[in-house]
This record gives structure tokens, sequence and C-alpha cells, in this order.
């Protein structure tokens, strides 16, 4: 079955989670209208990501009952589309760099960001404890978020679940270019699944992000890229059910790779 997905890059307002939802809003309505079935965000894309304290970024954080984020969750419903949004979230008491699937039944679940680098809200977030994929109709959904992507158990992990796309809402700034050209398409290759990339551009106290939003296939392919620092979305038809199968043949008999029955984690302790 062929999915219809996007990735959407565009500026984030810093700290203005109304405007932010209400672009969000306006972005699933216009690609509900080309046929998307699966759209990815860039991380933070409701709250914006460069705090540069805790107690700005509890101010601004949302819980998942906040109006901003549940008015992205019903238009996903209302459309019936998967819609995976980025934001700093308020959660029992902690603070967490999340990203919420929402489908046309509701919230699916949330993903809490599991490695924190030294730079902005995740300066002042606790660690995600858990790595979960979502079996949709849309296909086997694995989200992580930005500095997520540099650590490759944590894709081998949601691939060894069964996630046959990962999705990435990230935001890349000026020296993270390689992420975006070297390391997404090394995770699709070694697990055979698709990536799709969503990073922010425009700057925020200070930093600059590079774009470079992405859609890749279990080969590697870069599909559908954005090569620009502006506002835009690329969208292409995926098979999910491609990623699944982990035998790569190039030549029947005599080029045979199976990704998955090759590895040896007797040696990997």
């Amino acid at each position: 079955m062929s999915v219809r997905v996007a990735a959407v890059q565009y500026r984030p307002d810093f700290a203005d989670a109304r405007s932010n939802s209400l672009r969000v809003v306006e972005e699933i309505g216009a690609l509900a209208g080309q046929g998307v079935q699966l759209a990815v965000f860039p991380e933070a894309a409701v709250t914006g990501y460069c705090f540069e304290s805790e107690k700005e970024a509890r101010r601004a954080a949302l819980s998942l009952e906040s109006p901003e984020i549940t008015e992205i969750g019903r238009s996903a419903s209302n459309l019936a589309m998967w819609v995976i949004v980025g934001f700093a979230e308020k959660f029992q008491g902690s603070l967490f760099n999340s990203a919420a699937l929402f489908g046309p039944e509701g919230l699916v679940g949330v993903y809490r960001k599991t490695h924190l680098p030294c730079l902005g809200l995740d300066r002042f977030v606790a660690p995600g404890n858990a790595l979960p994929v979502f079996d949709t109709p849309a296909g086997k959904i694995g989200i992580l978020i930005c500095f997520d992507i540099r650590f490759p158990e944590a894709s081998r992990t949601l691939a060894l679940a069964g996630a046959e796309i990962i999705c990435l809402p990230t935001n890349w700034p000026d020296t993270a270019q390689l992420a975006s050209d070297v390391l997404c398409r090394a995770r699709a290759i070694e697990n055979h699944v698709y990536v799709i990339a969503s990073n922010r551009v425009g700057t925020e106290n200070g930093f600059e992000f590079i774009g470079r939003s992405k859609i890749i296939s279990p080969d590697g392919e870069v599909v559908a890229a954005l090569d620009s620092r502006e506002s835009g979305v690329v969208i292409a038809d995926i098979e999910p059910a491609m990623a699944s199968n982990k035998r790569v043949v190039r030549r029947e008999g005599q080029y045979e790779m199976d990704l998955f029955e090759a590895r040896r984690p007797d040696l990997y302790a």
C-alpha cells in the first residue's frame, strides 16, 4: 500500500504557541488537499527551542491537554491524517522535549527525546525512557528527535521492533549539515527503513537553522528534499511494506544481503 508522506519546513515563532499551532493547522489543511496521509513537523514546532533558562522554557511549555496541542489533534482527526509535531512538554512536574503523534482517532502516542545535547531546550529537560513503535494504517512508525539520530542503537532498536518509517522532527543548526546529509541516509540504509526528517529554518536567539528536510528510502536514496533555508514542504509516495523485508537482493543467488539475519548480537555486548 502506497502512503503519501510530507516533511514540513518553516520558521516557528519563538514562544508563541498560538501562532505556531495555527500555522500547523493551516499546513495540515493544505497537505490534506494534496492527499498527504502522514505529515512530520519540526522539533519544538509549537513552542520554539532556543530557551535561555529553565524558567523561560517552563513558561512556554505545553501539556497534551493544552488547547494549542488539542487543536492540532482535532485537525488531524477531522482530516483523517497522521501528524507528528514537536513541542516543549510539561508532564507530571517534569519538562520534556516531545513529539506527539495524532491520527484519525485522536492521540496515538507521544515520544520524549531520549538523547540530550547541551543546547537550547535540551539543557533543561528530562530524558525520555522509551523508544516506542506505533502501528498505524499509514505504517509502523518510530519517532526520534534531532540528536537521537546520532546514536545508531536508537534507530536499530526501532527497526528491530518493527518500525518501517522513522520520523525525525529536528532543529539542525549551522554545524549539523552532516546529520542531515550523512547520518539520516546511514540510518535508513543500515536498518532498511524510510526516514522522514523535518527541520526548521530561520534564526532564534542567536542560532540559525539550515533546513535540508528530506525523505529517504530504505535503500538510502533521497527521494525528496529541500536544500534551501526557505520554508517549504517535501512530499513523496512511499511503500512502508518495502521496509519490512530486510533481505536485499542485488543479483539473485550471487549478491544478496540479509541485514538482520546476518547480525551477530553475541559479539556486540
